[in-house]
């Protein structure tokens, strides 16, 4: 049993790595398996498809990212402020590091699949709109925190103002991998600060 699941570990964790490496249309199960150093017919025996493989692949990655990072910041009994350099600190070290051992910025596999994915297979869409939407209630979550503690205006929009900002991180990712140039990642803290304090906020959740 132990051999078996090191088997659809390693399966998993080289789909993570080379479907955010490339891309999924230029990743084939022969090549996947190969990468994790497992026999074809052991593929098949975890995962009727490619897209299943992935499916479950998101499921690892969302949990890694949650139990990782997202928790532990959750449960800082500290300022949002402090909470959200933590968060973004972290996300400029990780693709710097990144950077560094691959040779370019991967940029993040739940929003790399979203783009390229979301119009071609549906399983994968609906995956993708899941562990996003979980996302936007990490933020919904820490930003109610500052409303309660006088932290954020009142008048802020919590649904809206945390889609905003997931919207507006992948989208660095996504400039960041384009321009191979980690250091606009650099940027998010400030620019997510700006979207909090702005007093006017008429935006509302869509």
């Amino acid at each position: 049993m132990g051999r078996v699941s090191e088997s659809k570990e390693k399966l998993i964790r080289s789909s993570i790595e080379l479907i955010t490496q490339k891309s999924f249309s230029s990743v084939g199960v022969q090549q996947l398996c190969d990468h994790a150093g497992v026999k074809k017919g052991s593929f098949y025996h975890f995962f009727d498809s490619k897209q299943d493989l992935i499916i479950e692949s998101l499921d690892v990655v969302w949990s890694d990212f949650k139990t990782g990072i997202l928790d532990p910041i959750k449960s800082k009994d500290c300022p949002l402020e402090e909470k959200l350099n933590l968060l973004f600190d972290g996300f400029y070290k990780h693709f710097k590091d990144s950077k560094s051992c691959k040779g370019c910025v991967i940029g993040c596999p739940i929003g790399n699949l979203a783009l390229e994915m979301s119009t071609l297979d549906e399983s994968i869409r609906i995956k993708v709109q899941e562990i996003l939407s979980k996302w936007v209630e990490f933020f919904e979550e820490i930003l109610s925190d500052a409303k309660n503690n006088n932290e954020i205006p009142g008048n802020v929009d919590l649904k809206a103002t945390a889609k905003s900002i997931v919207a507006y991180i992948e989208g660095t990712f996504l400039i960041g991998k384009t321009f191979n140039n980690v250091e606009i990642i650099k940027n998010l803290g400030c620019v997510t600060k700006r979207i909090l304090i702005y007093k006017d906020d008429q935006v509302k959740a869509a």
